[in-house]
Order: structure tokens, then sequence, then C-alpha cells
């Protein structure tokens, strides 16, 4: 029985690599934007194509609205949409009726002024607007759907020409998805470290245990990695107090080294009731990169006793009655794991040598959107204070340059990933279950730590349940594509591919869900 974690695990791994955001669309943003802008084109073909089908029989020949492409590179199209007013009787419709209930012309009731006065009063060009700012998105969807383009993201719209009565012309240019050559993954082979629960492991995990059952008790002796200390801690520039950067009474581990750079070598050796300082950098906030002086008394020393591993230990810490029970059971969890993380290397090592002979050109806006939005995340963490991100890499021994060079490579190796992984969803076209979709917001939730009925309502306003249908998806077409690879261990054993990433039958995903 293969269990609904793995298919998690696989899923979210695909997930983790993030879909680049919608862009802007210059100015003019469709009410109806695509809330994925990773493979939601072949979803909605599905839908357009009859309602495509049915118009080209009730107007045989061609459709009313005319439109060409011109393909100005790999990754974008501009579209040039030409609309004759004889399709715009609706969208008029509604114009004149919106302004006419805006405006106020005595003799009339609010709705009830003739086309011909309004026009008289207030001139054709807020109907046109109206008209124009009412088609746009339908049209434009129209366009992309007849020629079955793949978009990504929102497009930059322009109105080229108004022809009154006669025609209004639009062009659209916009990021497509560039046309992929999947590889043929049964030609792949890759190798991945061996599955060894080593005795090491089993004894560090029952110590992980223990120490959830440990006590604290006082010690006079000099401090080591693993002891416990209550401290007080002074940071300071100059003489001036940083209250953010400052505590009191603080339970601190030695080991944790996660505070602020230097405590922890600052405090082995240390005694109860001793003081010292040093300098660090300061890692975030208004000073973030600046050197402080940082001051630390020791007002309590302790070193955590941990239980004896025998019998009355396991009865106490588990379900088991004996220590040799426990341990087996212990074994069993440390060799899960071990599977879990052998998972996670198959799925990277095909996905790496499935891209590495795949080559293709990336959207430059949708990277830069990527790029963009890395900045945006850790300067919102520095207050949007450009000087403190200087000094922050300064003191990483790094530059902005550096920082910018990396975060482009980081933004293409997400965007390229993604596109490849739509690329294969569409050739595995794998399907997505509505238990399947629900098991994974319910993780992603669990995840964020929200409560699930308030992330679903949140992902419905924001229009994002399709993203995470697209990371069900790209995630199930990866899984059957790793399935026809051959894989081997670094010992040169066959690693079933199956047991992680075969399809899980009706039956089996019942008993696993039944299990959780």
């Amino acid at each position: 029985m293969k269990c609904l974690e793995t298919v998690e695990a696989y899923i979210r791994g695909v997930a983790q690599f993030g879909s680049a955001p919608a862009l802007g669309a210059g100015g003019r943003r469709f009410k109806s934007c695509r809330p994925d802008v990773w493979g939601s084109g072949n979803t909605l073909k599905s839908i357009f194509r009859p309602l495509i089908y049915i118009l080209n029989q009730l107007m045989p020949g061609e459709f009313l609205v005319k439109t060409t492409v011109d393909k100005l590179s790999d990754t974008r199209v501009k579209l040039t949409v030409n609309v004759p007013f004889a399709e715009l009787d609706k969208e008029i419709d509604q114009a004149y009726a919106a302004i006419a209930q805006q405006v106020s012309i005595p003799g009339f009731r609010k709705g009830k002024a003739p086309r011909q006065l309004i026009d008289a009063r207030f001139g054709r060009g807020p109907i046109l607007e109206q008209v124009v700012n009412d088609m746009l998105p339908t049209r434009y969807e129209q366009a992309v759907q007849e020629n079955e383009l793949n978009v990504i993201g929102q497009p930059d719209v322009d109105i080229s020409k108004i022809e009154d009565n006669d025609f209004v012309e639009f062009t659209a240019e916009v990021d497509v998805r560039p046309e992929i050559a999947v590889p043929d993954f049964s030609k792949l082979s890759v190798t991945v470290p061996a599955i060894e629960a080593k005795d090491e492991d089993v004894d560090k995990a029952l110590e992980d245990l223990a120490s959830r059952f440990g006590e604290l008790k006082d010690t006079k002796r000099k401090m080591k990695t693993g002891d416990f200390a209550i401290i007080d801690i002074v940071a300071e520039i100059d003489g001036t107090k940083l209250d953010e950067a400052s505590y009191e009474s603080m339970s601190y581990q030695i080991g944790d080294d996660d505070l602020i750079k230097g405590l922890d070598t600052a405090l082995r050796g240390m005694k109860t009731d001793e003081d010292t300082e040093f300098t660090s950098t300061i890692q975030s906030g208004e000073h973030a990169g600046e050197e402080a002086t940082i001051k630390v008394h020791v007002q309590q020393t302790k070193e955590r006793k941990l239980p004896d591993l025998d019998d009355e230990f396991a009865q106490m810490a588990s379900e088991f009655d004996t220590m040799d029970e426990l341990r087996e059971s212990t074994k069993t969890r440390v060799e899960e794991s071990k599977k879990a993380e052998q998972a996670a290397n198959i799925r990277d090592e095909v996905l790496k040598a499935a891209l590495e002979g795949t080559e293709f050109e990336l959207p430059t806006a949708v990277v830069d959107e990527q790029v963009h939005a890395q900045l945006h995340q850790i300067l919102g963490q520095l207050a949007h204070d450009e000087k403190a991100l200087a000094q922050l890499l300064e003191a990483q021994g790094t530059t902005r340059e550096d920082f910018d060079k990396e975060a482009r490579e980081s933004a293409e190796e997400s965007v390229r990933t993604q596109l490849f992984l739509d690329a294969v969803a569409d050739e595995e076209q794998p399907e997505v279950s509505q238990q399947e979709l629900t098991d994974h917001i319910l993780f992603t939730a669990q995840s964020y730590g929200m409560d699930p009925n308030q992330f679903i309502q949140q992902l419905q306003s924001n229009g994002q349940i399709a993203n995470l249908f697209s990371d069900v998806r790209r995630g199930k077409a990866l899984a059957a594509a790793i399935c026809r690879t051959t894989v081997k261990d670094e010992e040169g054993n066959d690693v079933d591919v199956d047991q992680y990433f075969g399809e899980i039958e009706e039956e089996d995903a019942e008993e696993a869900s039944e299990e959780k």
C-alpha cells in the first residue's frame, strides 16, 4: 500500500519552486485576469472551444472579430484585434444605461435620458471609453483562445484606433509559454544515496525523544554546548542601547546559534553570575548591517539530565513495555524518514537530469517580476531601507551586484522549472480529483498555520485556487514521468520508484486516509 503522504511530498516538492506572479497590464488590468499564469490555458481551451465551434456554425467563414498574431520572440507575441461596432451592441447599451444613471438632465428622470441628448450634452467620448473598457477583457480572451495561445500573465494593451460606428482596434503584447521538447524520461538514469538506518541514527532519534523528558538542573561548572542559561543581553551602538536587540532573563541553549552571531562562542566556558562582551553585526531591523557591542550577564546556568533508556522510560515515553520494542519501532520510523529523503532525492535528480537536456528561452518579463518579488520581500523585512540592505550585504561579505546576480539566477531557475513542469503536465495529462485538491489545500493551510476555512476564503477572494490545482497537476505529472526513469542507489542497487511515485489505488487511498 502506498501512502498519501508520499503523494503530498512530491506535490510539495514541485510546488516549492513557486509560481511567478501575474504581471501588471501596463495601466489596464482586466477584471477577469487569470489567477494562475501557469498552465491554465489548457483548462480554458476545453471550455472555450465548444463556444468557438458554435459561433463558427452560426457565422460561417470567419469571426466578425478579426485577429492577427505577430511573433515577437519565442516567448512573446503581439495580438492585433479588430472589433466591428456590430459586435458591440451589448456594451454600447450598457454604457448609455450606466452614464444615464450617473447624470441629471432637466426634464428627464435619472436613467431615462435619450441617447441623442447624452451625446449632445457630453459627447461620444465617455460612451466610447466605457465601451472599450467593457469589451477589452472578453475580446482579448476570445483572441487568445481562438489562436490557442498559452499566455503567461497580463498583457500590455494599447488602443490603436477607434472609428466611431465602424470598429475598435487594439493591440496586446503578452508573454507566452515557449515550445518545450519534453525528453523521453524512460531514457533517463540517475543515482541517489542508499537507504541505511545506522545504529547512530537510531541512537540520535532515541536521544531526541529522551530530551523531551529531561529535567534542567542547576550547575556551577563552566558551560558547554547543550547547556542552558538564563541571560541578560544589552546591544549598544556608540553607547546607545538597541531595544530591538536587547533581552532580559532570556532562556537560551548553547548550540542554537540563531540569536546573535558570536553569542554561543561567548557563553562557552562562562559560569553563573559572570559577565562578558563582544562585537557582532546586527542582522535585521533599523540597524541591520551595523557593528554593535553585545554585553551579556549570566544569571543562571543549567544542564539537562536525561532519563536512562530502559524499560521504565519506554513505558513512560511510548506505548511499548520494553526498550527493545521501542528501539525497533524507532528504527522503523528512521527507515521511513530515510525513504522520504530518498524520494525527495529521486525527484530532484530526475528533474535536474531532464532539465539539463532541455533548452528553451525564458520570458524576460516573468523573470524580472520574480526578481522584483524577491527584492521586495527582503526589503520588507528591512522597512524598505536600501541603506540597511547595503549594510547587511556588506556585513555578510557580499555586494549588491552579487545579490542581484544571485536573485536573477534563482528567478531564472524557478521560471525555467515551472515552464518545464507545465510542458510535462500537458504531455502526461494527469487527472486531478477533488479529494487530491482538497488534501493539498488542507496541507498548505496547515503549513501556514492557518485555519483551513479562512485559508480557502483567502484563496477564493484572491483567485488563487487555480494555483494550487496547478501545483497538484504538476506534481502528478512529474511523478508519472519519474516512474519511467531508471534509478539506482550508490551501492548499485535498483530503486523501485513505484513505491514512492506510483499511482495510488482508490482502495489503498481510502485506507491511508483512514489511518491519518
